[in-house]
């Protein structure tokens, strides 16, 4: 450095100084370490539309524990992966994630195929994986932290809830993949318990347009409500071949199980307005600690973004991790599984408490109404959180990994 000739001692030294206070500063923000977390979502494919807000859902909760301290000091930082709407890619990117980026937790997957192949991985590491969607249920692991609905926190009261209010002559149509399969078994055996009727049952591949003959069949076998577990961008192209097709709400109603906030954006909304959705956690709720949460997202992602249920799965999960890791002050997967299990949070959908014996959350089961605005309209809630049981107790675990087997084996 060249110093110029009036420049001297004092000044010198005064330069001196203010440069180690610069680096004293900056530096350990840059050197100090951090603690990793993965995340395991699709930016690509067929299920991009559905899993990229998560990664922002994500983010947010990130940011806000980092403002409140981290974990110990130390900050949380986000390694984000693309599973490409692939199961094997996302193993492999598990993988990847917790033995070359050594993460402490894995946060993500959408699909139960995608879920299904990361298991084996977070169990074989005795590691963590929070999963934020709801699914079909008939699975516990000790490395796995449900934060999504199981079937009788979904499924089976929405069912219900239909065949009370829509009528009894059922269709159901659903993407061919586990989900979809293993959930219709459980709504026929409530068709059955309830004496209803089961019209027809038709599946579309997974990125597969609804093909006209499907719409053809909903119209030949008139049901009172169609019951929906398509996936992805499926639904874009179902919904548009409904509205084509003349098929509107009040003459034949569609329940959805996997379209939220955001698929009802990525399409033409008005394809969706009177048809219905089964969910935990809708936008719309008035609730305080929503509206507050709502208006944190506004103001970090922008007005005209919208959050789905899935999203807030995904932020309560980071949020019910760092409690854990703040409690066992170690963010090591082995010592958040000591404190896991005792965490509740006030979550914007209410009260979220992990249930010790199948590491589900207990949640509130909540139907709305799609309207013009791109928000549901709630139209029923189950008061109180409900306990979680994977395996509905109406048969016995046995039977019900039997049949589960038995739905692995003819889909994709």
């Amino acid at each position: 450095m060249n110093i110029p000739p009036k420049m001297g001692l004092l000044s010198l030294v005064s330069l001196a100084v203010l440069s180690i206070l610069v680096w004293l500063w900056y530096a350990p923000s840059e050197n100090q370490p951090v603690i990793q977390v993965g995340v395991l979502h699709s930016l690509s494919g067929t299920m991009a539309v559905s899993e990229k807000p998560l990664v922002n859902a994500l983010q947010l909760a990130i940011e806000e524990a980092n403002a409140t301290g981290g974990i110990n000091g130390q900050k949380i930082k986000a390694v984000a992966v693309d599973c490409r709407s692939d199961p094997i890619e996302c193993a492999y990117q598990a993988e990847r994630l917790i033995t070359q980026e050594e993460v402490q937790a894995l946060f993500g997957c959408w699909t139960s195929a995608c879920r299904k192949a990361v298991k084996p991985v977070v169990e074989k590491y005795q590691h963590l994986l929070f999963y934020p969607v709801q699914y079909e249920g008939m699975e516990q692991s000790p490395n796995i932290i449900y934060t999504g609905a199981a079937p009788n926190q979904q499924i089976i009261p929405a069912v219900i809830w239909a065949l009370e209010k829509l009528g009894t002559r059922i269709y159901l149509v659903g993407s061919d993949y586990v989900f979809p399969r293993m959930a219709n078994i459980i709504i026929k055996d409530l068709l059955v318990a309830k004496d209803a009727v089961l019209v027809g049952e038709r599946y579309v591949p997974l990125g597969k347009s609804a093909a006209d003959e499907l719409i053809a069949d909903i119209i030949k076998q008139r049901p009172d409500v169609v019951l929906n577990t398509l996936n992805g961008d499926s639904n874009i192209s179902f919904f548009r071949s409904l509205a084509k097709a003349g098929i509107t709400p009040d003459k034949i109603p569609v329940l959805s199980f996997s379209i939220a906030e955001v698929e009802l954006k990525a399409q033409d909304t008005q394809m969706m307005v009177g048809h219905f959705a089964a969910w935990n956690y809708f936008q719309s709720i008035k609730s305080a600690q929503n509206q507050a949460f709502v208006q944190r997202f506004h103001a970090r992602f922008g007005q005209q973004t919208v959050l789905s249920d899935p999203m807030e799965a995904s932020y309560i999960g980071l949020h019910l991790w760092v409690q854990a890791a703040r409690e066992a002050s170690s963010a090591e997967p082995a010592s958040v599984q000591h404190t896991i299990l005792r965490q509740s949070l006030l979550a914007p959908e209410g009260v979220v408490s992990v249930d010790r014996a199948t590491r589900h959350l207990w949640k509130m089961a909540r139907i709305g109404k799609a309207r013009d605005n791109g928000q549901f309209e709630i139209l029923w809630d189950s008061g109180r959180p409900l306990e979680p049981a994977p395996f509905p107790s109406y048969r016995r675990r046995d039977e019900w990994m039997q049949l589960l087997q038995s739905v692995e084996g003819v889909s994709p």
